[in-house]
């Protein structure tokens, strides 16, 4: 293998302790080597930081080990130039597994360029995916506490649902207080407590309400929706921090709520996860591939075998797929034609994935072009004028027998 870096490191990353090894020499030459171990604390770290500056070292790799590399990345961040490489890329080679070995290793990768560095957004784009991550684990939250509810009230026999499209809501909200609270229901205070068309069924409502509600029952939608208040306050300050961060790209998240589909939140997600520079993806085919929202190659013998997709990034594969399905039942767009037509032939799930693929791509040439989205219309595809053959095949198909004679001989 041949070198092109004179002067690198390799840290092999653990919770309590860093391995570093430094490789050092001419380009020509077998490089010296010199590894030390360090804590994993600030004052460690700074440590470390000094000692590669010492060292003179221009690069230093290391594996994206769960969340440990981060702290090593912050500290070391602006001083070298930093390549983190996928663990599953960079393994070595079987019954060579030490924290010295693993260092140099990595190491001996990075000084002959063979890290295929990962993706690392700048801090405030890392700050805002946090924020964006979490306050997609608590809108999860909000969905299990509301079905709890739901659960609750069927073990109860309350059929508030049956008449309450949104039990959620104003009206939905203050008959469930009631309930918790135990008050006396009657037509009087049950009409005070709804609005809007929900006035009309009142009668309905009483009989609804009428169930077996135990002690039992009381305490578990009281604590729910206890619980549901506090995760609502909590995404709300959160997404008070989101506004916030993206002051600075408010351009980008207006171009991409142009996409059907996409609304401000989902834009916020994706921008969170792919950044607003464009320019670390060479295409949008390496965005799509990195996402892992493109189809699985597998090859074998001239057979292919598999094409589901690889893990991927999660959180953006989600977001993606969330998209596509709202995307589906827009109208008149060209987002919808082609997850209709891919859907006829592969199925719901993958003409899902196919359209988030396509979304993402859309997006990489939106960011990078500062353009907003182009809608060409559900008949963006030109019409194809179908043969001879095409005719010949259909009759045949339907069980008749054809024969082509032409009626203007030369």
């Amino acid at each position: 293998m041949d070198a092109v870096l004179e002067r690198c490191a390799g840290l092999d990353v653990h919770q309590e302790t860093v391995v570093a090894c430094v490789l050092s020499g001419p380009l020509d030459r077998k490089p010296q080597q010199e590894i030390r171990t360090f804590g994993t604390t600030t004052r460690e770290l700074l440590a470390l930081s000094d000692w590669l500056v010492e060292k003179q070292c221009s690069h230093v790799a290391m594996e994206s080990t769960g969340v440990y590399w981060k702290a090593v990345w912050n500290v070391l961040e602006g001083h070298f130039t930093l390549v983190l490489g996928n663990a599953k890329k960079i393994k070595n080679v079987p019954g060579r597994k030490t924290d010295v070995k693993d260092a140099a290793w990595i190491a001996s990768l990075l000084r002959c360029g063979l890290i295929e560095p990962n993706f690392v957004p700048p801090v405030d784009i890392r700050d805002l995916r946090d924020l964006t991550r979490y306050r997609r684990k608590l809108q999860g939250q909000v969905t299990s506490e509301k079905n709890r509810i739901h659960k609750v009230l069927q073990d109860a026999n309350i059929k508030l649902t049956t008449y309450v499209s949104d039990l959620f809501g104003k009206s939905g909200l203050a008959l469930l207080e009631a309930l918790v609270n135990g008050e006396v229901l009657d037509a009087k205070s049950v009409k005070d407590m709804v609005f809007t068309q929900l006035k009309k069924k009142v009668p309905e409502l009483i009989e609804a309400l009428n169930g077996r509600l135990r002690v039992h029952h009381r305490f578990l939608i009281g604590r729910h929706l206890v619980h549901l208040r506090q995760v609502e306050e909590h995404i709300e300050a959160l997404q008070e921090e989101i506004d916030r961060l993206l002051i600075l790209y408010r351009k980008e998240i207006d171009l991409l709520v142009t996409i059907p589909g996409i609304q401000e939140d989902a834009a916020a997600s994706i921008l969170a996860e792919i950044g607003a520079d464009m320019s670390v993806f060479p295409s949008e085919n390496h965005l799509a591939s990195w996402a892992a929202v493109c189809p699985g190659n597998h090859e074998s013998a001239g057979k292919k075998r598999s094409s589901k997709t690889n893990k991927g990034n999660k959180g953006l594969k989600a977001v993606l797929c969330q998209a596509a399905w709202a995307s589906s039942k827009t109208k008149n767009t060209r987002l919808a034609a082609f997850y209709n037509r891919v859907v006829k032939r592969r199925g719901p799930k993958k003409a899902a994935m196919a359209t988030a693929h396509l979304i993402l791509k859309i997006c990489y040439f939106i960011i990078r072009e500062k353009t907003p989205y182009q809608e060409l219309g559900w008949d963006y595809l030109p019409r194809k004028e179908k043969g001879l053959d095409y005719w010949v095949s259909k009759i045949k198909s339907m069980g008749y027998s054809i024969q082509i004679q032409d009626t203007h001989p030369a």
